[in-house]
């Protein structure tokens, strides 16, 4: 699939970790979705229920990163994939979860997990 719809830098508050203080205190993560469609109907069509609205996935996904707390931001990925597939016309979604304040005792510039979901 060539088509691809990306989504990038969405930043929400959750409370994603394996220690006490991240489940209590929370942090920003960010996240970057591609979606794998075909878009040659939207496109002929010009018509927004013709492919993916991604205001509304979103919306979705945020839902998700604010939601039940997880330990580790690769179960956070893999609940985030399965958000994007939940629309039919996604053929694969790549989801990255960026964790910019993850608990490293050294400077560093990102900590992410990337998944590739397909049907």
């Amino acid at each position: 699939m060539s088509d691809r719809i990306r989504l990038g830098g969405l930043k929400a508050r959750g409370h994603h970790g394996v220690y006490d203080f991240e489940r209590r205190d929370g942090q920003d993560f960010v996240v970057d979705v591609e979606l794998e469609l075909d878009l040659a109907r939207a496109a002929a069509t010009d018509d927004v229920a013709d492919t993916v609205h991604y205001g509304e996935l979103a919306g979705a996904l945020v839902e998700v990163i604010t939601g039940e707390p997880v330990n580790l931001i690769e179960t956070l990925a893999e609940r985030l994939a399965t958000v994007c597939l939940a629309d039919a016309r996604v053929a694969a979604a790549t989801v990255t979860v960026h964790k910019p304040q993850a608990p490293i005792p050294h400077e560093f510039a990102d900590v992410s997990v990337t998944v590739r979901r397909a049907r």
